[in-house]
């Protein structure tokens, strides 16, 4: 789909959540600049998955800028702590130990420098307040008060040139209804990659809170998961 010239920094880790955001995007007739982060993250597989979905989805422009956060460590996914399996999701109410401390205020400060330097005004990003693990930066309230900093902190904002929009297309809905939209969009799951302990032989672990979220959502749209 065209562009109407209007231009977007779509944060893209390569999972499905976030490649449906791209697509959202995309559908909006926004340019979409990809912007993907490598932060030491265990499953950096993920980092091969982003490049196939801004390709597959016509990013244009996809950026994967190293930010190693292994160096301050905090989490499971940057040190050697163990990570939470077999989780019921309805008990996916805490903080767990795959929290990235300040992860999304580290990611979102890096799209909006991307952002204001080529005169964008539009940050997309893919995260859920509802069929999540409990991350505190996925909250409405998190990206509202961001939102606000945003508009206060940058030189385009401050000279009114330009007003800062976050857009979460999928902050209200259930990991159901992200499949369904990823499927309306074109996104191709099988493209994505969700496992936060990707195995040796290239397959899923199944075990992991986000393999758990994943399955849940294909299960209740009644359709099958190319990753499984």
């Amino acid at each position: 789909m065209a562009s109407d010239g209007r231009r977007a920094v779509v944060l893209l880790s390569g999972g499905l959540d976030s490649a449906t955001a791209l697509a959202v995007a995309r559908a909006e007739r926004f340019a979409c600049y990809a912007l993907t982060i490598d932060y030491g993250q265990r499953h950096r597989v993920e980092l091969d998955a982003a490049r196939r979905v801004a390709t597959a989805l016509g990013a244009s422009d996809h950026v994967i800028l190293t930010v190693d956060l292994r160096r301050f460590g905090g989490s499971a996914l940057t040190a050697d702590v163990a990570l939470p399996r077999d989780r019921d999701p309805k008990a996916m109410v805490d903080i767990p130990a795959t929290y990235v401390p300040a992860r999304n205020t580290v990611f979102l400060s890096l799209a909006l420098a991307w952002a204001e330097a080529i005169d964008a005004q539009d940050i997309f990003i893919g995260v859920n307040a509802l069929d999540y693990s409990g991350y505190p930066d996925c909250r409405p309230e998190y990206i509202h008060a961001f939102e606000q900093m945003a508009n206060l902190a940058t030189k385009a904002g401050v000279e009114s040139r330009s007003r800062f929009t976050i857009h979460t297309p999928l902050i209200q809905l259930t990991k159901a209804e992200i499949v369904r939209r990823a499927f309306d969009l074109g996104v191709d799951p099988a493209l994505t990659w969700s496992c936060y302990d990707p195995q040796l032989d290239g397959r899923v672990c199944g075990t992991c809170d986000a393999c758990i979220l994943r399955a849940k959502g294909f299960a209740e749209a009644g359709l099958t998961d190319p990753r499984s």
